[in-house]
């Protein structure tokens, strides 16, 4: 329940409903036709929202009258929490652009959400004639104005191939190339951006370092351990290089509420054990592995690990060198940067010994017909022509969640997660899958009496986009019983707001079975 001098969001929604139509109805001409809201200097509903948010007295809600909650009591203002699930690692500070490039912003203090909302030109989209909520940020995340001016930016005044040119288009392309490339180091405190390697995203990432890694170091009757949380792309290559070398796979078991058992891994660790690949984040789950204690056993062993951070990178502050992690990769459009871009990083030391996985120009240092010699890292592990403009898109995605501040945006996801899990608690016939104590912005479950294909259809005729599915993690689903479940996912532009507008859908088709 709302503490003392605050309104539950369902109060707060038909306060603000109430006070914009009394300024509708004393200047309509404001508003233009077709339901599209014109403010011409009036208050917006987000304005009146703004306002609305901030606590209220008592003797002020009884001067406006108290408002009938609907029938899901649902809690307000969850306590922050302080211990969050990032790393205690200050990022580098953040870098303005030059110039003539689209302007990024310096960090701010706090997180603004209306400030960042409006960075988003697609969350004003309309679906359904409802204003769309994006709780699908797991599979995909929305694009910053900055990133999509940036990449405008690029085709419009440095659109050429990289390297091995003279003219002037070619030196702009490869500094604004390179330059992404450093940022991507910066960000996840990386040694050296020779040690960032672009690929098309996670899953290419996964599947080079089964080609090189996994191809030059796993043999007949070794093994390769995985965890039951992970993501098909990291179980599929594996699955082929053991087919290949005549290896074998093994899984680390979860407990019931979704966390891997770090007792039953180090049992696994063996002198067969050539590599450990694990999830930082489920994509399925939201559940928050050890990887930090992974990691550190696993070397204990003399075995390198690979982490795939797809779902941690927008979500917590990473450093590849505190985790020690001898591999990381993730993807650029899980952190609001373009599609078709993603990182493998690797230490140094590592990625020299590699072979390369694919042939062509740019990564080798000189070719003959009965001889190549390659190039060393980054450069060997990207052959031909890369995706210049979408590195260049994640550089600018990169340094706009620096403006922000992860912490920030680790801190307030946390407080939409914790709310979240309170709503669906209390609804009737939902079952929550998933319910480790560190998890991050994922919220899995299913509802009594519908399939998760009816759950999510009727949350999209309300303009709430989630996905429903097995996610690409059928093992773990398995795990639990299931094929399939409803999945918001949020994002630091998601709002409490959206929450109860969610929420309320759940509870609806929940009275109706």
């Amino acid at each position: 329940m709302p503490s003392q001098g605050q309104a539950s969001p369902f109060e707060l929604d038909r306060l603000v409903s109430l006070a914009h139509q009394a300024f509708t109805e004393a200047f309509g001409s404001a508003m233009g036709g077709g339901g599209i809201e014109q403010s011409f200097g009036l208050p917006t509903q987000a304005d009146i929202q703004g306002l609305l948010r901030q606590p209220l007295r008592a003797d002020d809600l009884q001067t406006i009258g108290r408002v009938s909650a609907p029938a899901l009591d649902v809690p307000v203002k969850h306590v922050p929490n302080e211990s969050f699930y990032f790393l205690e690692h200050q990022l580098p500070g953040f870098q303005a652009q030059e110039p003539q490039i689209p302007n990024i912003g310096g960090e701010r203090r706090g997180l603004d959400v209306n400030a960042v909302r409006r960075d988003f030109p697609i969350l004003q989209e309309r679906v359904n004639g409802r204003q769309l909520v994006w709780f699908d940020n797991a599979a995909t995340t929305q694009k910053p104005r900055q990133v999509i001016d940036r990449i405008s930016h690029f085709y419009k005044h440095e659109n050429s191939n990289i390297h091995r040119a003279a003219h002037e288009l070619a030196a702009r392309s490869t500094d604004a190339y390179e330059k992404a490339r450093s940022t991507v180091a910066d960000f996840i405190g990386a040694s050296s951006s020779d040690e960032i390697i672009f690929v098309r995203g996670a899953t290419e990432g996964l599947n080079l370092l089964a080609n090189t890694f996994g191809e030059q170091n796993v043999q007949a009757g070794d093994e390769i351990i995985v965890s039951h949380l992970e993501h098909h792309a990291n179980i599929v290559p594996w699955q082929q290089l053991i087919q290949r070398k005549g290896a074998k796979l093994r899984v680390i078991p979860v407990d019931d509420d979704g966390q891997i058992i770090v007792s039953e891994f180090a049992k696994l660790l063996n002198s067969k054990t050539r590599l450990v690949s694990i999830t930082q984040v489920s994509n399925a789950l939201g559940t928050v592995t050890p990887v930090a204690e992974v990691i550190r056993l696993a070397h204990q062993a003399g075995v390198k690990v690979i982490v795939d951070g797809a779902q941690s990178i927008s979500h917590m502050a990473v450093n590849v060198q505190a985790l020690d992690a001898d591999f990381f990769v993730f993807s650029g459009h899980k952190v609001f940067g373009p599609t078709g871009i993603g990182v493998v990083y690797g230490k140094k030391s590592i990625l020299d010994s590699l072979p390369p996985w694919q042939g062509g120009g740019n990564m080798i240092a000189d070719v003959r017909f009965d001889h190549t010699e390659y190039q060393g890292a980054p450069a060997r592990f990207e052959a031909g022509t890369g995706n210049i403009a979408d590195a260049v898109g994640l550089g600018a995605a990169l340094e706009y969640v620096q403006s922000v501040g992860i912490q920030n945006i680790a801190k307030y996801e946390h407080e939409l997660l914790e709310y979240g899990t309170s709503c669906l608690k209390r609804i009737k016939g939902v079952r929550l899958i998933g319910t480790a104590d560190d998890k991050a912005s994922v919220l899995s479950f299913t509802l009594e009496g519908y399939s998760t294909e009816e759950v999510g259809q009727a949350l999209n005729q309300e303009g709430i986009a989630v996905r429903s599915g097995h996610h690409c993690a059928q093992p773990i689903l398995r795990r639990f019983g299931l094929e399939a479940t409803v999945r918001p996912s949020f994002a630091f532009y998601n709002t409490f707001e959206e929450i109860d507008r969610f929420a309320a859908v759940v509870n609806r088709l929940s009275n109706q079975r």
